[in-house]
């Protein structure tokens, strides 16, 4: 007898999980499928789970493929399994190629290719769809979201648009969308939710757009570069009944979220001065970010990130503002410094494309300090410092993959009607953001310069 072993959430059981077990049964004579629990997807960074262990389990068994079913529960169980069950071979989906390789000492090992232009599930819940998402625009960003998008259970990437067809022609082989097209309004009939992934000026015009069309927006940051468009997007959305998020990934990871919890309950006293900084160096002088002089630099590509804990921490309410930055001939902020000055309490920003400074968050209070070490937008360690070094603490948590998808699980629930994440990040603060980019830009603007220097 040819034993055959699979495992998988099962999550919202649908068209490509039946279709998986189907060809897993044919390559045997016996297949024994692995059901994982909520605490071990939790662990392994599979967000969001909609159904039920049983309610999993039941949906593999009513398949008609399985001729017994277990539960996953740990790491390096697998191997425990196929030893234990005397299996032949080991299969799942071709997302994971290659990852299970390790196995082959033990079995046979098969990845079999995702089924494409399966987007329907067999079984809808009235309220848990699965979230058909689609991406506009097919550049770094975008090929971020394949990756995490896989761990993020109530959704799947159903296409991509790019007006340069060939962009998105390539995205979709690369990436296994299931269409690709140039057609704005084709696009659209095809998904339930977008993820804006272009250059920042574009992202109002699209999410507008987008929203106009009924569908939910998730919108990279800078959601957009004025206040007064914010604002006019979040009335839409809300007109609409519809979902829209700004992609500050940082906002809704675990570790930042501690953070701020901590900071609330007022371990370091009253919060007077908060130090943030993102700076990298692009080597390659033809990045958009340092060619596009009119919406590029420093400040719209990294701000976003630098402002978050200081306009969560302090307010919206600051007195006054104050930038400073060093330019490139075609007018784009290199290294920019954006001073803040509020009733009690001050913050300092800094982001930088050409000036390299070390990442990290420092938040100063009456009572101690808070140092989160660079890459402190990833946080997964931060140190409690008090004048007696010897109560100092510090405290890990975990930060996985590329972080989105955190914010991808939030944008999945808020959808579904249970908006956990919109403490994260509120309407107001990301009108705060746009109103700073706004103030940034005109200021830049008629800055003048003296060798590549803004004058004060």
């Amino acid at each position: 007898m040819k034993k055959v072993i699979t495992y998988g959430t099962f999550d919202l059981f649908h068209e490509g999980h039946y279709r998986l077990l189907e060809r897993a049964k044919a390559l045997g004579d016996y297949l024994i499928v692995g059901v994982t629990t909520e605490s071990f997807d939790e662990a392994r960074g599979k967000l969001n789970v909609i159904d039920s262990l049983m309610t999993r389990i039941e949906n593999v068994k009513k398949s008609g493929f399985a001729d017994e079913v277990i539960v996953e529960d740990h790491i390096g169980q697998k191997v425990e399994d196929i030893q234990k069950y005397g299996v032949d071979i080991f299969v799942l989906g071709s997302d994971w190629t290659g990852k299970f390789d390790y196995l082959k000492e033990f079995c046979e090992v098969r990845y079999l290719e995702r089924t494409k232009g399966i987007s329907s599930t067999m079984k809808r819940t009235h309220n848990h769809k699965i979230i058909r998402m689609g991406l506009i625009g097919s550049g770094r960003i975008a090929r971020r979201f394949v990756p995490e998008a896989k761990y993020v259970s109530g959704m799947e990437l159903t296409g991509v648009f790019n007006p340069r067809i060939e962009s998105a022609k390539r995205f979709a082989e690369e990436m296994g969308c299931e269409f690709y097209t140039a057609d704005e309004e084709e696009f659209y009939e095809h998904v339930d939710a977008v993820d804006i992934c272009t250059p920042h000026e574009l992202h109002y015009a699209y999410a507008k757009r987008a929203l106009e069309h009924g569908k939910h927006v998730l919108c990279e940051k800078p959601m957009t570069l004025k206040k007064t468009e914010a604002e006019e997007l979040f009335d839409l959305a809300e007109q609409k009944d519809l979902i829209l998020m700004e992609a500050i990934k940082t906002a809704y990871t675990p570790g930042f979220i501690r953070l701020l919890s901590m900071l609330q309950s007022g371990v370091i006293g009253e919060i007077r001065d908060v130090e943030s900084c993102f700076t990298r160096i692009f080597p390659d002088n033809t990045r958009r970010e340092l060619t596009n002089a009119g919406y590029g630099g420093s400040f719209t590509e990294y701000g976003s990130y630098t402002l978050l804990p200081i306009i969560k921490l302090l307010g919206t309410n600051y007195q006054n503002i104050r930038f400073t930055c060093f330019k490139a001939p075609n007018g784009v902020d290199l290294y920019t410094k954006v001073y803040f000055d509020y009733a009690h309490s001050m913050a300092t920003a800094k982001t930088g494309l050409k000036v390299k400074s070390d990442g990290h968050l420092l938040i100063s209070g009456t009572r101690g300090y808070i140092f989160v070490p660079a890459p402190w937008w990833k946080t997964t360690e931060f140190e409690l410092c008090y004048e007696d070094f010897t109560q100092n603490e510090k405290v890990f948590t975990k930060y996985l993959g590329d972080g989105l998808r955190y914010e991808l699980s939030d944008f999945v629930s808020a959808i579904n009607g249970n908006p956990r994440g919109g403490f994260k990040l509120t309407r107001k603060e990301s009108a705060a953001f746009a109103d700073i980019m706004e103030k940034f830009l005109v200021w830049r603007q008629k800055s003048p310069i003296e060798e590549g220097v803004v004058i004060i």
